[in-house]
């Protein structure tokens, strides 16, 4: 079978509904022979009778009826293809994938959520925690459209990839509150050099971690390790330990931990978005990145306890 013309399976649609290939040329404006011709060109590309006669009229082959069952379903789903598309050019109505790191799912992506389903409650954003690399790997297959990533993760300079700051993540050091340094005037990373520290597993924090100490002069003791920093505040908490925590995820709230800007030195981590390249052309694209970096603004306003 060859490639099927579209248009030749709209007049074989016209022609099951309207009867006739009269009836057909004239609601379309076309002359008896030319659908003829074009109905007969149809059964060419298909490589069996689609038409046999019937009296003074022709009727429709069982080839047919298969084909048009086919057909109808191809249509209802161009159909599907056409109101999907319409609504990505408008931005009326549309679904977009967000991939985000786990810390900023309650920092940036659910005030975002929120101010998108204000200002476009057509928009539908679909949400998935994933890290960043696992994240920029789905935008490249199409699995997501937006991701919220870390930088040192990954490389910024993709091609694949058009990459907006969204914000500067600083990094500060969390003790228990009754901690003989937590209320020091000046702490610096060089006084904990002792104590027993909490790192991440791997990772970007981890990395800082570990870098940031070596610049104060010692290699962090590691006395455990956490991925999760619910895990990492009951550790503090509990007097196991102290930390180096992104300050996204506001450690400052947190009931019995004390947080401090260690002096002289502040790491941090940068925080972008990522989309295919090109990919933020679409209006409800723009939405949702302009609802992303008011979150960011807002919550770089909120970085003002330390």
């Amino acid at each position: 079978m060859g490639q099927l013309d579209l248009r030749r399976l709209r007049l074989l649609r016209e022609l099951r509904d309207r009867g006739t290939v009269t009836a057909v040329g004239a609601a379309l404006h076309m002359t008896s022979s030319a659908v003829s011709q074009q109905l007969a060109l149809l059964a060419r590309d298909v490589g069996a009778p689609l038409l046999e006669p019937h009296g003074r009229r022709v009727r429709l082959t069982d080839a047919a009826r298969l084909l048009l069952r086919h057909a109808d379903l191809l249509f209802a789903q161009l159909e599907v293809a056409q109101t999907e598309l319409d609504a990505y050019v408008s931005g009326a109505a549309a679904t977009v994938r967000l991939d985000c790191f786990a810390t900023s799912v309650a920092a940036l992506a659910v005030p975002a959520m929120r101010r998108v389903a204000l200002d476009a409650p057509q928009l539908t954003l679909r949400l998935r925690e994933a890290d960043t690399e696992e994240a920029l790997d789905r935008l490249v297959r199409d699995e997501t459209d937006v991701v919220v990533g870390l930088d040192g993760e990954v490389r910024v300079d993709d091609a694949r990839f058009t990459r907006t700051p969204l914000l500067v993540d600083p990094l500060d050091v969390v003790l228990p509150s009754g901690h003989p340094r937590a209320a020091a005037a000046d702490l610096r990373l060089a006084d904990l050099a002792g104590e027993p520290w909490i790192v991440p597993p791997a990772g970007l924090c981890r990395d800082i971690a570990v870098r940031e100490c070596a610049l104060a002069g010692f290699t962090p003791r590691t006395a455990h390790t956490a991925d999760s920093y619910v895990s990492v505040f009951a550790l503090v908490r509990a007097g196991h330990g102290v930390a180096l925590v992104p300050r996204m995820c506001a450690a400052d709230r947190e009931p019995g931990l004390t947080v401090r800007t260690p002096r002289a030195q502040q790491p941090s981590r940068q925080v972008s978005l990522f989309v295919r390249a090109a990919g933020d052309r679409a209006p409800h694209m723009r939405l949702v990145a302009e609802a992303l970096r008011e979150a960011a603004d807002e919550l770089e306003k909120s970085f003002s306890f330390a």
